[in-house]
């Protein structure tokens, strides 16, 4: 619920919009001087201001502005004045206000001045929220000749506003794909705006594509800007695009050819520049012949193919990548570091991997919660593999043969564990480990740091 604070020296107008606006959902604070509203501003969260200038104790409403937007420089402020001075409207806006209202003010006047505010102000925490989620393009892990190849295609392809087709399994990173394309183009400061098509009710998805205004439809209590208006200038990503409608096919159609969008219950046309970039899990060209995907759409949005490859085909980058999350999941967790033994590396390999990158996070990410030891080994990822145990026998016995693993490799990683074992026994006491180890204290504390072997607590 977005909290708007009213300020006026009126108290007829504070009541009037306080109780306006509380019918419409709103929550609302009130001030009847500039310095009550700095305080207010301070102390709670204010999405809005409604603020009159002729304000006659204390500060006025231009001196309010100031403070104001010196607290908060992207604080949504709109001014509210009985007269209609052009000159004192330019000099708000100058000094940060969004918008300039004359009274007498209806709530019609001022929904339709606030919502689209509001609107633009939650795309800019969506979009902040979405920027912290996904990683940056050189965070796309792997050194395979295939996600060599696709790290190529999306810097190619970045610097054209050519429409692009990502195609993929679940859990692959098509929209990691799409976010790194947006992030190396001309539109990298504009919004990167996604809408997963499978994950809405058909009915739903012109609404969010689109927009609505205020009374469309039961349940459109208020203006909605869509998604292609809030992406104006930046990039629209429609996620599983093979489950969009008919409908919504030839309307997104008519936007790719003419730049223009219609809000639902409005008649008001308005011109958009947006690059959209698509992603399906489907094969289109057979959704075409089951007549569920528009054949002309289909060729506007394929015109850059991009294809990211499951993981089944790059398993050279299961190592690199099973390392990378445990270093990253690892940043955010209390317990004592953990590392998989190197030997763990044929295990995730033996797997097909049906979810892909996705289902290879989560499952780091459970070992690491779940085994209760600094050196994961390759029982503890086969107990939670859905493999054979005669697969898993095998993998027992022949790890090094199937692995191509070096003698050194599996030798350091025995050393490792026994080191740890003997230190966990001996209460971490080195003097003591050392000699049951018949080695060199000077030597043990070596093999400590070549292993990465520490002690829990920070006395040690």
């Amino acid at each position: 619920m977005n909290t708007i604070l009213i300020v006026d020296d009126e108290k007829n107008i504070l009541k009037m919009l306080s109780q306006g606006l509380s019918l419409k959902s709103y929550k609302t604070l009130t001030a009847a001087s500039g310095e009550k509203a700095l305080q207010l501003c301070a102390t709670k969260d204010v999405d809005l201001v409604l603020l009159d200038i002729m304000m006659e104790n204390g500060m006025d409403g231009v001196q309010t502005l100031v403070k104001l937007l010196e607290q908060d420089p992207n604080l949504n402020v709109v001014m509210m004045s009985a007269q209609q001075d052009i000159e004192i409207a330019v000099k708000t806006m100058e000094l940060g206000a969004r918008r300039y209202v004359t009274k007498p003010v209806s709530m019609e006047k001022i929904l339709f001045n606030i919502e689209p505010l509001l609107e633009l102000s939650r795309l800019a925490k969506e979009n902040e929220i979405l920027k912290s989620q996904i990683p940056a393009e050189d965070e796309m892990v792997g050194e395979s000749a295939a996600i060599r190849k696709l790290h190529v295609e999306i810097k190619q392809v970045a610097s054209s506003n050519l429409g692009v087709l990502i195609s993929g399994e679940n859990g692959t990173g098509k929209q990691l794909v799409a976010n790194a394309i947006h992030q190396y183009s001309n539109r990298s400061d504009k919004p990167f705006i996604p809408l997963n098509c499978a994950a809405l009710p058909e009915e739903l998805v012109e609404s969010e594509l689109f927009g609505h205004e205020r009374g469309a439809f039961t349940g459109a209590d208020s203006m909605r800007q869509g998604r292609f208006e809030l992406a104006d200038g930046g990039t629209l990503f429609l996620d599983e695009i093979g489950d969009m409608s008919l409908k919504a096919q030839a309307k997104v159609l008519r936007v790719l050819e003419y730049g223009e969008v219609e809000r639902l219950g409005s008649q008001q046309i308005r011109n958009v520049d947006v690059r959209i970039i698509a992603a399906t899990n489907k094969t289109l060209s057979e959704e075409i012949e089951r007549g569920q995907f528009r054949t002309d759409l289909y060729y506007r949005l394929k015109i850059v193919p991009i294809d990211v490859p499951p993981l089944r085909d790059r398993k050279e980058d299961i190592p690199i990548l099973v390392k990378y999350f445990a270093e990253r999941l690892q940043k955010n967790m209390a317990s004592a570091p953990k590392i998989f033994a190197s030997d763990t590396d044929v295990v995730f390999q033996s797997y097909h991997w049906p979810g892909n990158i996705r289902e290879l996070k989560n499952l780091v990410e459970r070992l690491l919660i779940m085994v209760n030891k600094e050196i994961i080994q390759p029982n503890d990822v086969a107990a939670v593999l859905p493999i054979e145990s005669d697969q898993i026998q095998m993998l027992d016995a022949a790890t090094a043969y199937q692995s191509n693993t070096p003698l050194s490799t599996l030798v350091d990683s025995a050393e490792a564990e026994c080191i740890l074992a003997a230190l966990k026994e001996n209460e971490w006491n080195i003097r003591r480990t050392a000699e049951v180890l018949e080695v060199e204290r000077s030597n043990l504390y070596k093999k400590m740091s070549k292993y990465n072997i520490a002690r829990p607590d920070a006395d040690n």
